[in-house]
């Protein structure tokens, strides 16, 4: 099992889905945490909750991510509480109508770019100078999606942000890989998050699951378990990789395969 004894993560959206995945599998190896939330302050809460059940310590810290401000007082926040800032996984990302690209009002798209792309390289710029500064190495994530290259339909800005945003992260590695600052991504598939469940419905998430390749849904352990392991100092050899967890979602598959 992957031992992140001694380690403080901050982890933006962690107040629900994928976020909180991370945050406890995380803390179960070992990690303090930083919850970051914007508008669910009692996911927020529950999320500190239940790391300090696992006996770690924890804080919860509001912050939009289009306020690049408020992002950057966040990881000031978080080195000053916790004296450093040893793993960034880079979340949270607002989602945009589900509607054909030319309907999508300007605004909107370049909210979810703001809050994704944008905010992944204020924060992350913040988080990595105090690692430079004090010449500490470090595991910098970056969640991102399957559609980051297989585009969905009618969701545009959220593809391109994701591809968008994975393109920032190969960047920053190459940059980062002489001070020891391992950056990586995770390309979730579908995952059976709360988010999900109001964009789509309880009855598809419930109704799909059989029907994909691994027969189920995946579920925020299986990202928080491989967040854990890309953060872990197992990993340290690894950097500039995208990590596919979506349970065979976008392989290849005959008719005959699909029958079965």
């Amino acid at each position: 099992m992957a031992n992140l004894s001694g380690k403080v993560a901050l982890i933006t959206g962690s107040s629900l889905g994928i976020g909180r995945g991370c945050a406890l599998e995380m803390a179960k190896a070992g990690a303090d945490i930083v919850v970051n939330y914007r508008s669910h302050p009692e996911g927020a809460a529950q999320t500190v909750a239940d790391v300090k059940k696992l006996g770690r310590k924890s804080i919860a810290i509001k912050a939009d991510m289009c306020d690049a401000t408020a992002l950057e007082n966040m990881a000031a926040q978080a080195i000053r509480e916790f004296g450093k800032v040893d793993i960034l996984v880079n979340n949270a990302t607002y989602v945009a109508p589900r509607v054909p690209f030319w309907k999508l009002p300007k605004e909107e798209f370049e909210k979810v770019w703001r809050s994704y792309t944008m905010a992944s390289f204020v924060l992350t710029s913040a988080i990595v100078r105090d690692m430079i500064g004090h010449k500490r190495p470090g595991k910098i994530l970056l969640i991102s999606s399957v559609h980051g290259f297989q585009p969905y339909p009618n969701c545009t800005a959220y593809n391109s942000s994701k591809g968008g945003g994975e393109l920032l992260f190969l960047s920053m590695a190459t940059e980062l890989t002489p001070y020891k600052i391992n950056v990586n991504i995770i390309q979730p598939g579908w995952i059976d998050t709360p988010g999900e469940r109001v964009l789509a419905s309880d009855k598809i998430i419930d109704e799909a699951g059989p029907k994909l390749p691994w027969k189920r849904m995946g579920v925020i352990e299986d990202i928080g378990k491989a967040a854990t392991f890309l953060c872990s100092d197992d990993a340290d050899y690894i950097t500039g990789a995208n990590l596919r967890v979506d349970g065979g979602l976008v392989l290849p598959r005959s008719v005959e395969h699909d029958k079965e």
